[in-house]
């Protein structure tokens, strides 16, 4: 438990907030679900209710990230391949880089405007020109949940946002569990991490006037604050509340803390930091010690055996087998020609 307040205190300092007086008068429901996974096994834990449907906002780039990676892998584009942007693009709203109908950019600088700046515009980019069209893109998105065993899980665009009426049910939805799966998913196959590790970022240096470039900043507020974060995704809309899909490293041992629907970001970024010191302080899993019997030998063509002569005894000094033993090899006879 020193070594757990320890850590608090630490983070206390960087993040620049009393800690003991948030969880004294902390609300009865700092978030709406949450768990912690190790990413190596996948062992739970901890879970609270981690199998409530809410939406998960932008950390639905996660999964448009997965796809990406897939369609990457596959040939189909590459991190050099240039996106045209169009005017449906760059008035998707919300976070964005600003982008501007017939501006290019690469893939690759557009994957680091959606993980890092969250940039709406870049992910709607990104779908249209991978797959034809959003929707489009979001039928890949749900295959490849469905390919993952994210079994409460729907995706109904590529960044998260609420749909036009507002109405929860009809947007992207998944679990505190479905997250945790996802982004062990994105850990283990991909490299997540080269994106979301990332606290600062410019957009559209050398390629934009110097007034438009973007200064972008990571959401992830545990990045250089917490020991070992390095990712993954943060996200917030009206009706999902504050989330945060984090993973931290320490010592070889890598651990996944989902937590949604947080009221504020505060207490999402305060119960993160609690779950993550709460993982690392639960001893890993012990590897068990399997005993087997020797496997009995495959029956074979019977072989000739050959004795030696008697090998001539060793003083008591020099042995420690039974005086006078009997060599024994086992010769594999010559194949009859026919």
């Amino acid at each position: 438990m020193t070594n757990l307040h320890g850590h608090l205190a630490i983070v206390t300092l960087y993040l620049g907030v009393s800690l003991t007086p948030a969880f004294a008068k902390a609300s009865p429901q700092p978030y709406l679900g949450a768990i912690i996974t190790e990413a190596d096994a996948g062992r739970v834990l901890f879970e609270d209710n981690a199998d409530a449907v809410t939406p998960p906002a932008s950390m639905t780039k996660l999964m448009t990230f997965a796809v990406l990676h897939d369609r990457l892998a596959g040939g189909a584009i590459t991190l050099t391949t240039p996106v045209i942007v169009t005017a449906a693009d760059a008035n998707i709203g919300g976070t964005q880089v600003w982008l501007k109908e017939k501006e290019m950019f690469s893939v690759e600088e557009l994957i680091y405007a959606m993980m890092v700046q969250s940039a709406n515009d870049a992910a709607q980019a990104l779908a249209r020109t991978v797959a034809g069209s959003p929707e489009a893109f979001v039928e890949f998105m749900n295959a490849k949940a469905r390919a993952l065993g994210l079994t409460n899980t729907i995706f109904r665009t590529a960044h998260g946002l609420p749909p036009v009426g507002r109405r929860v049910a009809d947007g992207d939805l998944s679990t505190p569990r479905d997250y945790a799966l996802l982004s062990r998913y994105l850990l283990l196959e991909t490299d997540i991490t080269k994106y979301t590790a990332i606290r600062r970022r410019k957009f559209g240096e050398g390629q934009r006037t110097p007034d438009r470039v973007i200064d972008m900043n990571n959401h992830n507020n545990l990045l250089g604050k917490v020991a070992g974060v390095d990712g993954l995704k943060t996200g917030y809309t009206k009706g999902a509340g504050y989330c945060l899909a984090a993973t931290a490293a320490r010592n070889g041992r890598r651990l996944i803390i989902v937590v949604m629907g947080s009221p504020d970001s505060k207490t999402r970024d305060l119960k993160t930091i609690e779950l993550i010191e709460r993982g690392f302080a639960t001893p890993p899993a012990a590897v068990p010690v399997v005993k087997t019997d020797a496997p009995a030998s495959a029956p074979g063509p019977a072989m000739p055996t050959v004795k030696t002569e008697k090998a001539a005894a060793a003083t008591a000094e020099q042995s420690s087998t039974a005086k006078e033993p009997v060599l024994i090899f086992r010769v594999i006879p010559p194949e009859k020609k026919p």
